[in-house]
C-alpha cells in the first residue's frame, strides 16, 4: 500500500468515527456524551489501554466518564495529590505526554504509585476546550508501556479532542434547550390548570396553585402531572395517599 492511500484511508477513517460520534451524540438527551468519547479514544488509538475524561469543578476535579476502573483510579490518584498529567494539562491549556512515568520527574510521586497500584507507565493528556458549554475538561489516555504513544497517538488525540469538544459542547446546549422547552411547557400547563381552578372554583391565583401543591404532596406526584389532570378532567384529587 503506498503512504498516499494509506494516508487517505487514515482520513477517511476519521471521518467516519468523528461522524459516529456526532450521531451517537445526538441520538439522546439523556445519555454521558463524555462516555461516547472515551470509548472511541480507545478505538482510535490503538495501544491506549484505558481513557478517561477530567472535569474541573469548583471542589477541585471529578472524573466525568472512563472506560473502565482502572482509568477512574488513575485519575482519582492525580485529584489526591493534586498533582499529574492530566490535571496539569487542563490547568496549563497543554498537551502532555510522559512516555514513563516511572521515571518522569514532573510528577514524581504520582508515577510512582500509578506505576504501582495500576501497572500504567505511559499517557497521554490533553486539555478540552468545552468553554462553549460552560465546562472545563481534559482527555487522558492510559497505556501499560513506556513510550507507547507515537507521535501519529498524539496526532490522532489533538483530533479527537479538538472535533469531541465541538460535539460535546453541542450535545450539552442541545440538552440545555431540551430541558428549557420542558421546563416552559410544564410552567404552561400549570399556568392553565390554575386557570381552569381559578375558574371553576372562584379562587384567587395563590390559592389555586396551592391546591395543585397540595394535591402533588398528598398523592405523591409531580406538581406538572396534576396539572394536566386538572387540564383534562377539569378536576383535583387531595386526598392523601397511603404511602406504604
Amino acid at each position: 500500500m503506498t503512504r498516499d492511500r494509506r494516508v487517505a484511508e487514515d482520513l477517511r477513517g476519521v471521518a467516519q468515527d468523528f461522524q459516529r460520534l456526532g450521531n451517537e451524540l445526538s441520538k439522546s438527551t439523556e445519555a454521558n456524551p463524555f462516555q461516547a468519547v472515551t470509548m472511541l479514544a480507545v478505538e482510535r488509538v490503538p495501544t491506549a489501554y484505558a481513557a478517561s475524561i477530567t472535569t474541573r469543578t469548583h471542589d477541585g476535579f471529578m472524573t466525568a466518564a472512563s472506560t473502565d476502573e482502572v482509568a477512574r483510579r488513575a485519575d482519582a490518584i492525580q485529584y489526591e495529590l493534586g498533582s499529574g498529567p492530566c490535571i496539569d494539562a487542563i490547568v496549563d491549556d497543554a498537551v502532555y505526554q510522559p512516555k514513563d512515568l516511572a521515571v518522569d520527574e514532573r510528577w514524581p510521586e504520582y508515577g510512582r504509585r500509578v506505576v504501582a497500584e495500576l501497572g500504567l507507565r505511559s499517557m497521554l493528556s490533553y486539555r478540552m476546550h468545552l468553554e462553549a458549554a460552560g465546562i472545563i475538561g481534559g482527555l487522558n489516555i492510559y497505556a501499560e508501556k513506556a513510550s507507547a504513544f507515537d507521535d501519529r497517538d498524539l496526532a490522532e488525540g489533538l483530533l479527537l479532542v479538538t472535533h469531541a469538544a465541538q460535539a460535546v459542547a453541542a450535545a450539552q446546549l442541545r440538552n440545555r434547550a431540551h430541558n428549557l422547552e420542558r421546563a416552559l411547557a410544564s410552567n404552561r400547563d400549570i399556568g392553565t390548570a390554575v386557570g381552569v381552578l381559578m375558574a371553576q372554583h372562584k379562587l384567587t391565583r395563590e390559592q389555586a396553585f396551592d391546591l395543585l401543591r397540595i394535591a402533588s404532596q398528598n398523592t405523591n406526584r409531580k406538581l406538572n402531572e396534576v396539572a394536566l389532570d386538572v387540564i383534562d378532567t377539569g378536576t383535583i384529587d387531595i386526598t392523601p395517599r397511603r404511602r406504604s
